[in-house]
């Protein structure tokens, strides 16, 4: 009886309810959570407690004799026959319906916990720093699950498994502060970005242009052009080169590391068929190996360490926000006065709100009050732009600060290339793994205002005067 009573209940609220997901009615994150992880599973308990009641009762001689006498009674007194049909009918009816939304549910149950809500909505305070650098990250149209789960039902139960244990963390309160990165439970690099990005397919230079903006009164414009030898792992018969030859599968290298972030490595063996391994180890001797230390093919991840959550430095996060002019680049100063606000510590965002506002405002009324009262609404987008470039990057509720995530793309604060780049030597002859800038790219400029590169790529003339932007 209770479970008919729940079922009874459920089943119509069930029923909509799975319509308005399909159809994307009701987009609340915790709403999914409520159909599928709460409402689903109550259903199917009053199912079971269904046929529980009637396994358990069928010794009941009482009931059992009823039962008997009452469906003796409907078939042979007249017109009670076409009643038990429908009675029949309606059964099959409500099981066959029954069946349908538990398939539903089953099915859209799956793709809920594998969905954007779920991963980084569901637990806002603790994933909302991995939800904001994802949605500004080049891979904000890929959902969570097509990088950490993936196809291969092994490395997706694996992952599931360590899901249950994070969800555990979360009800418990004992997770870390800040997320630390899954280095050993995300699936093979290769395994992952090879989905949509061939090695093999690597093969022309690209042009890379930085925009920066100087932290004078003018908040200058200059630009780093660089020609990137992205290169391939091989190509249509050519061999591995450039930047992409790390991940060769002719010449392959191993490593190995003396912490968890991978960011000190101890030595590196290159490994190529039909010749003998070279060694490289690292030329300061104090480096100890990690207590999880084991040899390391190297693969995307190794470079492209956070290929979407992407975090940046209080400066490339300014530089951002001018260069979109979210930040007006015509505010005397704002560069210096922004970055010196952002780089504060805070106890909250909301702290940081108020004294960004305040202290940007109070500057600059007592520095350029003139210039406040023709454009009162230039500031105003300054501040909102700067407190807009610290709450994407810094979340003081979770200890993630400027600095807290390395990306080891490039080679800034001496990681990324310089893991081994002049840090490690060949063991027989002692040579040091060239660190040269040419190596991976050549430099048309360097933080240059209107170099002479970008007038020719834009078709000025080289020799023109340059003109203000």
């Amino acid at each position: 009886m209770v479970g008919a009573i729940i079922v009874t209940i459920l089943l119509p609220i069930l029923s909509v309810a799975i319509l308005f997901d399909l159809f994307g009615i009701i987009e609340n994150p915790y709403f999914g959570f409520l159909l599928y992880l709460v409402m689903v599973p109550i259903l199917v308990v009053g199912i079971i407690l269904v046929y529980a009641g009637t396994f358990f009762s069928r010794n009941n001689e009482e009931i059992g004799v009823f039962a008997v006498e009452y469906i003796k009674e409907q078939f042979s007194r007249p017109g009670r026959y076409s009643r038990i049909r429908n009675l029949i009918y309606l059964i099959i009816g409500i099981t066959f319906m029954i069946c349908i939304i538990v398939g539903f549910a089953t099915y859209g149950g799956f793709h809920y916990t594998g969905s954007i809500n779920f991963c980084a909505q569901f637990c806002h305070t603790i994933m909302e720093p991995q939800m904001k650098a994802y949605q500004n990250s080049p891979h904000s149209k890929i959902s969570c699950v097509e990088c950490h789960l993936g196809k291969d039902a092994g490395w997706a139960e694996r992952s599931r498994f360590s899901g249950l244990k994070q969800l555990v963390a979360v009800a418990t309160d004992s997770y870390s502060r800040p997320i630390l990165s899954p280095i050993d439970e995300l699936r093979p690099g290769r395994k992952t970005c090879e989905q949509c990005h061939l090695p093999e397919m690597f093969h022309s230079d690209r042009l890379v242009i930085k925009d920066k903006f100087l932290p004078d009164e003018k908040n200058t414009h200059v630009q780093t052009v660089l020609l990137m030898k992205v290169g391939s792992g091989e190509f249509k018969m050519r061999s591995a080169h450039g930047i992409h030859w790390h991940v060769s599968q002719k010449e392959e290298l191993y490593y190995r590391h003396s912490d968890r972030e991978r960011k000190k490595i101890t030595s590196v063996r290159l490994v190529e068929k039909g010749k003998q391994d070279i060694l490289y180890k690292a030329i300061d001797a104090d480096l100890q190996p990690h207590e999880d230390d084991v040899s390391r093919k190297m693969d995307c991840v190794d470079c492209h360490n956070r290929p979407t959550h992407i975090f940046f430095s209080p400066n490339e996060a300014l530089d951002q926000k001018i260069a979109a002019d979210v930040i007006p680049r015509y505010l005397p100063f704002i560069k210096r006065q922004a970055l010196e606000l952002i780089t504060q510590d805070y106890p909250s965002v909301e702290e940081a709100n108020a004294n960004i506002s305040r202290k940007l405002k109070a500057w600059y009324q007592q520095n350029y009050p003139d210039l406040l009262e023709g454009n009162a609404t230039l500031l105003a987008k300054a501040i909102e732009g700067t407190v807009e470039a610290y709450k994407e990057n810094v979340f003081p509720k979770m200890n993630i600060t400027w600095g807290t995530y390395q990306n080891f793309i490039g080679h800034n604060d001496d990681s990324g290339c310089f893991r081994c780049h002049g840090k490690l030597q060949e063991e027989k002859s002692g040579k040091v793994i060239s660190s040269d800038c040419n190596i991976c790219h050549v430099i048309l400029a360097e933080e240059e205002a209107d170099p002479d590169v970008m007038r020719t790529l834009s078709g000025r003339s080289i020799t023109s005067a340059p003109q203000n932007r």
